[in-house]
Parts: C-alpha cells; structure tokens; sequence
C-alpha cells in the first residue's frame, strides 16, 4: 500500500520538476551568460560605490552631503537612513562586494519575477525562473546590475507588500522601507491612502487604510532613527538637500526617463520649471486616478503598476535603470502578443543609447527622432497610464476580479 502511494505522488510529481528543472537550468545559462558578458563589458558598478563610500563616511563621522566617491565626483543622493543601510558594505573588499551585490541581484530579479507572477495571477511552477532569464537582458534591469544599483531591492519590497493576502498585519512596511530609503515609493503610500479613503467614505478603518498606516509609520520610524544617530546630515537632508535637483545630474541627461527628463530635451534647457511642473502635476493626478480607479475595479496588477509609472515619470530625476517596474509590467502584458512584443521593444533595444550623449551635453540639441528615441521609457509609461484611466467602465454583470 505505502508503495502504491509512493509511485502515484512520485508520477504526480514528475511532470512539475521536469519543467521546474528545466527553467532552472535555462535562467542559470543565461544568468552565466550575463555574467560574462558585464565582465567582457568592464562594468564599473559605480553606484555601488558610492554607497560604500556612504556607509564609509557614517563610520567616520564625515558630512554626508560633503562627502564625494569616485573619479566622478559623485555625492550623496539619498535620505541619511539608507547610508545607515550602506556600512556593512565597508565590511567587505571590493572585489567580494561586487561579487556578492550580483549575486543579490539576481537573486532580486527571480524573486521580482515571482511577486510579477503572482500580482498578475499567472504563478506556475518554473515560470518566475523564465521570466528572470529574460528580462535579465533588459536595459533596466542589465544597467541596474552595472550600476550596481538597489532598484530591484526597492521594487521587490514594494511589491512584497501589494501581493501579500488581504489585511495582513505588516502590509505596508516594504513600502515604508522604500520610502525611507529612496523617497520615489512613498508613492504608493499615497495611493493605499487614497483608495481607502474613497472606500471608506465615512465607513471607517479598511485594508488599505491600515496598510497606508503601517508604511508611514515604517518610514517615519526609519527616518527618526537615521536623525538620532546622523542629526546633522538629517538637519541637512530634509531641509535644503532633498530640494536640490541638480546634485543628481543634468535634466536633459538621455538616462533621465522622466517627464522632467523629456522637457528638458524637447524645450533645449537644463531648466524646464514651470513646464515640468505643471506636467507633473497633471500626470501625478491621472496617474493616482486611474490607479485608485483600477483597484476599486479589482484591478490590482493594473492598479500597481499604473502607480509605479506614475511615481517614475513625475520623479524630478528616473535613470534609466529605475524602469526595472518593466519586468512585472512584461508579464502582465505577456497575454496581449502584440502589446508585449511592443514593450520587450522598448525596454530590450536599449534604443534611448542610439543618440549622442555625453558630458559636452549633446541632449539640448536633438532633433525629433532623437527626442523620440530618449523619450522611450516616459512615452511606454504615459500610455499605459492613459490606457487604464481611459479604460470603460465596468458593466453590471461583469464582477469577476481581472488584473
């Protein structure tokens, strides 16, 4: 008998580990593959350090905002918590550091690829495994691992929190981690927010509420944390530094894919003001209407991403390789052949690098297919945005979930 039970669990088995094996087998070639590849390509994983330098400068009681890393000069960008985050780094040496900041980020990417899975409702046994042998090869994705960036660590938090069950206690806490490290996905702090409160409508406490609550909380702990251990370089932060565009970079830079980014380019100034303003004031309004309007509909992989696009085009600065949101925006896409194929276009061509660029600042003079080129990753978010505000509304005998 306990024979018979072990050959029927073994068959039924069998066919899942065959493709799991398999997937397995194929996102390991590529992800070697990749390897070699950055290495052949002499990538300087300069972002990485930049943040050792941080973690080194909390040890050594320097100003944080003074403070420049590399050939490049590079300062500090981010609020004081995440150079907190950033001193085990000057633990390691840097070969092991680069070593170990690819291998986490791989990592990152099959689990991305497993919360973009599971946020479209499309889980199946090796798929995530697929998914992350793909998209590895996107220019977001490959120029984070460059960079050595925490893009993928900030999406999968995010993330981590809009797929967990309904009225989970610590929803939210991913969320108000990102935040605290990078400000981008407060965000989606705002859109729990605004979705409770039209849900509530005088009702009361609700989900998204309580998960609104749980990131600010989250975010404001961090963040009090950071200013009793670094007050100065916080003093600093939240009051003139955080305001300080330029410390970033250049706005017409072709890596800059926000709207801030394509005004720059399209009007030939450094400086687009009030333009930028207007326009980001405008989308962040659709952005957060469509995104409220699409998790009222049950909608919540459209909601979410509607959210992060949003977030992406109104930031004063959106490198390039901040887009990694394409990868659960390709699997949500992966039932429309057409749509999907446009979008693995856009975010696989590396297109935005055929323009010249560089430090003369060639970007303030492009003509109109370069502006259109360098304006690729705004141009895929605006229309997706646009898509699910202008979506009709649902009929009354259609209440199943989609996403």
């Amino acid at each position: 008998m306990t024979v018979h039970v072990l050959a029927q669990t073994a068959a039924r088995l069998t066919p899942v580990r065959r493709p799991v094996a398999l997937a397995a087998a194929a996102c390991l070639l590529s992800f070697a593959a990749f390897w070699v590849a950055q290495r052949a390509a002499g990538v300087s994983m300069i972002d990485l350090m930049v943040y050792r330098a941080e973690g080194g400068a909390v040890r050594a009681g320097a100003d944080l905002y003074e403070m420049r890393a590399t050939r490049a000069r590079l300062p500090t960008t981010y609020p004081p918590f995440a150079a907190l985050l950033f001193t085990p780094l000057t633990l390691l040496g840097v070969p092991e550091m680069r070593t170990l900041a690819t291998v986490a980020n791989l990592a990152l990417l099959v689990a991305l690829a497993h919360l973009s899975l599971r946020l479209a409702g499309r889980e199946r046994p090796g798929a995530a495994l697929w998914v992350a042998a793909l998209a590895v090869w996107c220019e977001p994705v490959w120029t984070t691992l460059r960079y050595g960036q925490i893009n993928l660590l900030l999406a999968v938090a995010v993330l981590w929190d809009l797929t967990r069950r309904a009225g989970h206690r610590g929803a939210g806490a991913g969320i108000g981690l990102a935040a605290a490290v990078k400000l981008t996905p407060a965000l989606f702090a705002l859109f729990l927010l605004l979705t409770g409160l039209v849900r509530a409508r005088g009702a009361g406490w609700n989900p998204w509420l309580r998960q609104a609550a749980t990131a600010l909380a989250v975010f404001a702990g961090a963040t009090l944390a950071a200013a009793l251990v670094l007050p100065a370089d916080s003093r600093r932060f939240w009051t003139s530094t955080v305001f300080e565009t330029s410390r970033v970079g250049h706005a017409e830079d072709t890596a800059n894919q926000s709207l801030r980014g394509v005004l720059a380019r399209l009007l030939h100034t450094g400086a687009p003001g009030a333009w930028w303003t207007a326009a980001a004031a405008l989308t962040a309004t659709l952005g957060l209407y469509a995104a409220v309007r699409a998790e009222l509909r049950g909608e919540r992989a459209r909601a979410v991403l509607c959210c992060a696009a949003t977030a992406l085009l109104v930031s004063p600065v959106s490198w390039s390789h901040h887009w990694v949101w394409c990868v659960p925006g390709l699997v949500l896409l992966g039932a429309h052949r057409v749509r999907a194929a446009v979008a693995a276009l856009v975010f696989g061509s590396y297109a935005l690098w055929w323009v010249p660029h560089g430090a003369d600042r060639p970007e303030l003079a492009q003509n109109g297919l370069q502006m259109a080129l360098s304006a690729l990753y705004p141009l895929a978010g605006a229309a997706f945005v646009a898509t699910v505000a202008l979506r009709p509304p649902l009929r009354p005998w259609r209440t199943s979930r989609t996403s």
